[in-house]
């Protein structure tokens, strides 16, 4: 079960106006399960997103792409598919046909171009897309399309989840009200390039094209960008951020206060959505927030904290709550920083100083290393003592059940 992170609740999930949502059991993979969803955007909405920088990136991430780049005022987005149980990812010119085919019957049906519409894939790789049961699955979806099924669509993008990601908020931004609600997935194949497994948020501001553009990458720099559970790159990473633009705040200029409040408030639930995925890694048992401080930039500082979060020694290490410390030294001293003066570095574990200077800390005591390794939710902190830049990761341990899960993945 995920760490320390209850079930979203139905009734929280503030219905976001201007997007609809209706999902369908199609069979993908599996009987039974949620595994089809459509969104579709209303008229005025505005759509961007950023993808895997994974060179075998999935048919689909291809096609999005493309669709997006062909985006115009006469031919808009207007219509989100994605499905479960399939990731369409290296399946070459075939996959790339069905993921057209796929986008094509939705188009159809609501009247839209091909072009009109972004495809979307999660689950096993190298295995044929099975189209024709999408297609037949996409009337029941469309049917089913209301505002108010946002927990029905977290569970419809699910994998090896344990449970459905999703959360909303409302905030007021120059005296007008902002209704946002995203939702992710993912819980293995987990290091992004770029954003997450899959990830969805929309909010009913008005937001230009260019505006939105960059507002999806710094959102995803603060909080996609910063987990890592495996240290694997999905081939089918995407975060796609909606303005849905049916709201009354309308933003104009990067420069403006109100674009900073939304901003703020995009990348603090992209981040919550994030911290949903780590925690429901899979098999995990803890929750670990890794910050490096005082360092010469904000890349250096990132570099060293994913080369703790990603070393099998220390998450096998923080699962057996044994506080065999010297590795998390170990994995900042290869990270490659090449001019690190470890003589000046600092190591804590949560309130316990670990590291003085490069060395053992001669007050450090093994109990209150193992006090600490013991909790859920653990903090790792080290101070470079080369600057003033700094970056945290969350990540989490590695357990048994993670090699039972990814053994047993395509049964």
């Amino acid at each position: 079960m995920a760490v320390n992170s209850p079930l979203p609740v139905s009734a929280d999930l503030k219905p976001v106006a201007g997007i609809e949502l209706g999902y369908a059991e199609a069979g993908v993979r599996k009987a039974d399960r949620k595994d089809l969803l459509v969104m579709k955007l209303a008229p005025g909405a505005t759509i961007a997103g950023v993808f895997t920088l994974n060179r075998f990136c999935a048919a689909p991430v291809q096609v999005c792409k493309t669709h997006l780049a062909q985006a115009s005022d006469a031919a808009p987005i207007r219509a989100l598919v994605i499905n479960t149980g399939n990731a369409n990812a290296g399946t070459g010119e075939e996959g790339l046909a069905r993921a057209n085919d796929t986008c094509a019957e939705l188009a159809n049906l609501l009247g839209l171009k091909p072009e009109q519409v972004l495809p979307f894939s999660t689950g096993v790789i190298l295995e044929p897309l099975p189209v024709d049961r999408i297609k037949a699955g996409l009337p029941a979806a469309i049917a089913n399309l209301k505002t108010d099924n946002w927990f029905a669509a977290a569970e419809s993008i699910m994998t090896t989840d344990t449970q459905p990601k999703a959360a909303s908020r409302t905030i007021t931004i120059g005296g007008k009200k902002v209704v946002m609600t995203g939702i992710s997935k993912g819980a293995g194949m987990i290091k992004p390039n770029m954003a997450t497994m899959l990830g969805y948020l929309a909010f009913d501001a008005k937001v230009p094209q260019a505006l939105l553009n960059q507002l999806v990458k710094d959102a995803a720099d603060q909080s996609f960008n910063c987990i890592t559970i495996d240290g694997d790159t999905s081939t089918n990473d995407s975060f796609m951020l909606i303005a849905t633009g049916a709201g009354e705040l309308e933003i104009t200029s990067a420069g403006s206060a109100e674009y900073k409040e939304l901003a703020a408030a995009v990348s603090a639930l992209s981040q919550n959505l994030a911290h949903q995925i780590v925690r429901d890694g899979e098999g995990a048992t803890k929750f670990i927030e890794v910050t490096v401080e005082d360092g010469k930039s904000v890349d250096e500082c990132r570099k060293i904290a994913y080369s703790i979060g990603h070393s099998p020694l220390v998450k096998t290490a923080f699962f057996a709550s044994d506080p065999n410390l010297g590795r998390i030294l170990a994995a900042i001293g290869y990270a490659g920083v090449d001019d690190l003066d470890v003589s000046k570095l600092n190591l804590y574990l949560d309130d316990v100083w670990v590291a003085k200077n490069g060395g053992r800390n001669p007050d450090y005591k093994e109990e209150d290393g193992q006090r600490v390794m013991k909790k859920s939710e653990i903090t790792v902190r080290v101070k470079l003592a080369r600057g003033t830049a700094k970056a945290s990761i969350w990540t989490c341990d590695l357990s048994h059940e993670y090699v039972t899960i990814n053994a047993d993945y395509r049964s």
